[in-house]
């Protein structure tokens, strides 16, 4: 891309300072529908202004945590913001509509102009604001085209110097979002070059640029190179797992390599939920991530509270012993080894519960502590007022006795 940089011949992009946080938690934004603009057949853009006049910042990847209350229940999502910072009067997200996702469908069915929800964020460090590099090779596949069309945007609109590959995996031609924008920003920025590879023919288009999936010849005809380039990856499991080995296998250095999952990965023996959304992780290699289940409603039972591990009658492992964990909601125990996060026990056990960053920063696996105590080391995730009110994060708790909680 041509033009001059923050940092004169880095490519590095600024960082954006941080929103002010309310109560010393993630900054939380009452936004309001502006547009809503199909990009495929199958994924929306909608587009959101603050309900009071203000600027949103962010760098680019980054996301937000929506709640959205659908059927009046609330359901907390997170999503890439899709818009640049560079762009600051509007955010946006564009969501693939996921057969069976609860809150995709309702998105692309219901959610108009003038509907209101609440957000909060930013949060992710998956981005070239904290990696500047005088090259890039962006990698995504379906869904993943997301955060690397937001930092594409970006690079373009500050006019950065540095060299960037896109490459976007599709299954057919009409399967490809933001195509003709993607043409005009590689036709108007010289070092931007976006290569598309599609499975297959389109209903009305024959595809004659690169088939099949992406492969390690490829990755070499188009971008030789690559094992000099700051890599960033975003897509489906089978895409991420696929692209991780290759460029492993290939020698690229570890440090080089950045990643965000959109997978959300469920305990051994079960299947995976439809995931609506990004499951956001760091960039380091993917962590495996609970999908949302639905809740159920049978009576709770109260267990021992004692603070002395014990083993957990009823459990899904008899001979583990550890503190006991009540799930007052649907009466279930299992057991939590000291110094294992309440997510990572349960998911152990078979269950999966509401869960998304992993990092105690996205808030999506909030609860309220009915009995016992824990240690808890978040990001963010929760605000003083949350945490007077006996609210936890899964993800980040581990329990000093046993406990009870709403789950």
């Amino acid at each position: 891309m041509t033009g001059t940089s923050t940092l004169p011949g880095s490519g590095a992009l600024p960082a954006a300072a941080p929103l002010p946080p309310a109560d010393g938690a993630a900054a939380e934004h009452l936004l309001v529908c502006k547009q809503v603009h199909r990009v495929t057949h199958d994924m929306t853009t909608f587009s959101f202004e603050p309900a009071e006049p203000r600027l949103f910042r962010h760098d680019p990847g980054q996301y937000l945590v929506f709640s959205f209350e659908i059927d009046g229940r609330r359901t907390d999502r997170c999503y890439t913001l899709s818009s640049p910072p560079s762009r600051p009067h509007l955010a946006a997200i564009t969501v693939k509509r996921v057969p069976g996702g609860r809150v995709s469908t309702w998105l692309h069915e219901h959610f108009a102009p003038g509907d209101v929800v609440r957000a909060r964020g930013p949060f992710g460090r998956f981005s070239p604001a904290r990696h500047p590099a005088p090259a890039y090779l962006f990698l995504s596949g379906g869904s993943g085209i997301t955060p690397l069309m937001c930092m594409t945007r970006t690079l373009h609109d500050l006019a950065s110097p540095a060299d960037v590959v896109f490459v976007h995996s599709a299954r057919t031609p009409d399967d490809i979002p933001f195509r003709q924008e993607l043409e005009l920003l590689a036709a108007t920025a010289e070092r931007l070059r976006v290569v598309h590879v599609c499975e297959s023919d389109g209903a009305t288009e024959r595809w004659r640029g690169h088939r099949g999936r992406l492969t390690p010849d490829t990755l070499h005809r188009i971008a030789p190179d690559f094992l000099h380039r700051e890599v960033f990856t975003c897509g489906p499991p089978g895409y991420m797992r696929a692209v991780r080995d290759m460029l492993s296998a290939a020698g690229l250095p570890r440090g080089r390599y950045h990643e965000e999952s959109f997978e959300a990965v469920p305990p051994a023996g079960t299947q995976p939920a439809p995931a609506d959304g990004p499951s956001t992780a760091s960039t380091q290699p993917t962590q495996a991530r609970a999908p949302v289940p639905a809740h159920t409603g049978a009576p709770a039972r109260t267990p021992p509270t004692t603070g002395v591990p014990t083993t957990a009658t009823g459990a899904d492992d008899d001979e583990a012993t550890g503190f006991v964990v009540e799930l007052s909601r649907s009466g279930r125990r299992i057991t939590c080894a000291a110094g294992t996060s309440v997510l990572e026990a349960a998911a152990r056990a078979g269950i999966t519960l509401p869960s998304s960053c992993g990092e105690g920063a996205c808030g999506t696996c909030v609860t309220t502590l009915q009995q016992g105590s824990v240690d808890m080391h978040h990001q963010g995730g929760l605000g003083p007022r949350d945490e007077a009110r006996n609210q936890i994060l899964l993800c980040c708790s581990t329990p000093r006795e046993n406990l009870v909680i709403d789950a």
